[in-house]
C-alpha cells in the first residue's frame, strides 16, 4: 500500500512538473516572438530613415535683407522601403503624408507648404526609392493657409526645420544665417 502512495505522489508531482515547464516554455517561445517582431519592426523603421544629400541652400530676397526661400535634397539613408513624399499645397485638406515643421525666434509652424523637384531617375510616382532624389523647395513667403512667419528671417537669425516622414525617423535641420545675406547662400 504504501508504494502504491509512494507511486501516486511521484506520478502527481512529474505531471505538476511536465504541466509548469510546458507554462514556462509556451511563456518563453511567445516572449523570444515577440522579441523578433520587435527588431524585424526595428529594422523596417531603420530601412525607412531619410538623410540630406548635399548643402542646405538659402535664397534671400533681391535687397538681400531677409531669406525668402529653402533648398535642400533629400535621399533614402539605406536601401530600404519607399517613403512617400507626395507635396503638402498648403490647405488643411493637403494629402501628403512627409510633414515639414518650421521654428523660428518668434514662430513655429507645423505642415508648412512645399514643394519638390525630382532629381536623376524617376519613375513618376510620389514615393522616394532607392536611388531617387528628391529637392524640397520651402517659400518662405507661402507656407500655406493661414501661416506667415511673425519676423521675416535675416542676418544671423537661426531656423529648425524637422522633416516627418510617415514612417521612420525625423531630420532636424538648423541652420544660422550668416552675417551678411548674399542671394544665393550654401547654410552651414
Amino acid at each position: 500500500m504504501t508504494g502504491l502512495e509512494t507511486a501516486i505522489i511521484l506520478i502527481a508531482f512529474v505531471t505538476v512538473a511536465a504541466v509548469f515547464s510546458y507554462a514556462v516554455l509556451s511563456a518563453g517561445l511567445f516572449s523570444a516572438e515577440r522579441a523578433k517582431e520587435t527588431v524585424y519592426s526595428g529594422l523596417a523603421e531603420a530601412k525607412s530613415n531619410l538623410e540630406i544629400s548635399g548643402s542646405v541652400i538659402g535664397e534671400s530676397d533681391v535687397t538681400e535683407t531677409s531669406l525668402q526661400n529653402i533648398y535642400f535634397t533629400l535621399k533614402n539613408a539605406i536601401m530600404g522601403s519607399p517613403i512617400d513624399l507626395t507635396p503638402c499645397d498648403g490647405t488643411s485638406s493637403a494629402e501628403n503624408k512627409c510633414v515639414i515643421s518650421l521654428l523660428t525666434k518668434s514662430s513655429y509652424l507645423n505642415n508648412v507648404k512645399w514643394s519638390r523637384i525630382i532629381i536623376g531617375s524617376d519613375d513618376g510616382d510620389n514615393l522616394l526609392e532607392p536611388g531617387e532624389q528628391i529637392e524640397i523647395h520651402i517659400n518662405l513667403n507661402d507656407l500655406g493657409d493661414n501661416m506667415t512667419l511673425t519676423d521675416n528671417l535675416t542676418a544671423n537669425d537661426f531656423f529648425n526645420m524637422q522633416v516627418k516622414p510617415a514612417l521612420g525617423s525625423t531630420i532636424t535641420v538648423q541652420r544660422t544665417l550668416p552675417a551678411a545675406l548674399e542671394y544665393k547662400m550654401d547654410l552651414h
